[in-house]
């Protein structure tokens, strides 16, 4: 039986402005294939144990559109989705460019509403909230709106995502619990999934009070009863509570930009956090001439170990 690896591709396909898995031989590594399509960021992915609902497959966090670009998008969930291939061996599809989670790229939800990353503004910082001057945000909003599709039809039939985050959430780990992390709410098969959060590309997605979206580790319960449909139920597992510690605020000392979890041998879970960055508002995430943007603030950077009590 030949053994495969998968590879991870964020890249865009020239044909068919795609991201994908992929995978190839370990006894031929050139020979590589498509294992599942349709994404537009794949950036976390894990393959669930053998004895696992989800086994044969592999659970992908996608990091979904955004407000900037050639076509900017506003208001897109990213995305859980199960990587799986067909009964034939073709990659199953998820429905990218023209399909943003469960809805059409069409709809209006997701339309822009303009920005300093929209590659048609102009930039005028005395012209809130979008930030370009009147003339370029009506040619956004005329040129941009709908978002026009990308593919004439969509070349298979679209696998739905097994759950959707808020805009701008940043998936950047999965893990699968082991037995000694079960305990309380942690059910066996339990995935644990960090979150980044925002990069001021869009403008945030949740009302005050509601918290601010990613910068968090989150839980997934599976069902484990035989013949019945797959039900998941997501709950926050470990988070900060003082707000947005993304940037510079009075307190960054929680979460601030968990970059991926993963179980040790000793069965606690550990979070690599990047750290806070500095920011100069209005989106620009840049502070002083020469500086790029998104500068972290020395000595913010950790490893957060989660043990079981």
């Amino acid at each position: 039986m030949a053994r495969y690896c998968s590879i991870l591709r964020v890249s865009a396909d020239r044909a068919a402005n795609r991201g994908a898995v992929l995978r190839a031989q370990l006894s031929n590594p050139s020979n590589i294939q498509p294992f599942s399509w349709g994404y537009r960021n794949p950036y976390a992915i894990r393959f669930p144990p053998s004895d696992h609902p989800l086994a044969g497959g592999i659970l992908a966090g996608i990091d979904g559109e955004d407000e900037r670009g050639a076509r900017p998008t506003n208001g897109a969930p990213d995305r859980l989705e199960l990587a799986r291939q067909n009964p034939d061996g073709s990659p199953d599809y998820h429905g990218w460019p023209d399909r943003f989670g469960f809805l059409p790229s069409s709809q209006a939800v997701f339309n822009p509403i303009g920005g300093t990353s929209d590659d048609l503004c102009v930039p005028d910082p005395t012209n809130p909230p979008s930030g370009c001057t009147p003339a370029s945000l009506q040619k956004i909003l005329t040129e941009d709106v709908p978002i026009h599709d990308v593919l004439a039809s969509p070349p298979q039939p679209i696998t739905a995502p097994l759950a959707i985050e808020g805009a701008d959430s940043s998936f950047t780990g999965i893990d699968f619990v082991p037995d000694a992390f079960v305990t309380g709410p942690v059910r066996p098969g339990v995935v644990l999934y960090s979150l980044e959060g925002d990069f001021g590309f869009s403008p945030e997605n949740a009302t005050p009070p509601a918290p601010v979206i990613g910068h968090e580790v989150k839980l997934v319960n599976f069902n484990q009863l035989p013949d019945t449909p797959l039900l998941l139920q997501i709950q926050n597992f470990a988070r900060n509570s003082t707000g947005d510690q993304a940037f510079v605020t009075p307190n960054i000392n929680g979460f601030n930009r968990p970059l991926n979890v993963r179980f040790g041998p000793d069965g606690c879970a550990y979070v690599p956090d990047y750290g806070a960055v500095r920011d100069a508002g209005a989106n620009s995430h840049v502070v002083g001439t020469g500086n790029g943007s998104l500068v972290q603030i020395p000595g913010t950077g950790v490893v957060w170990k989660i043990c079981p009590m």
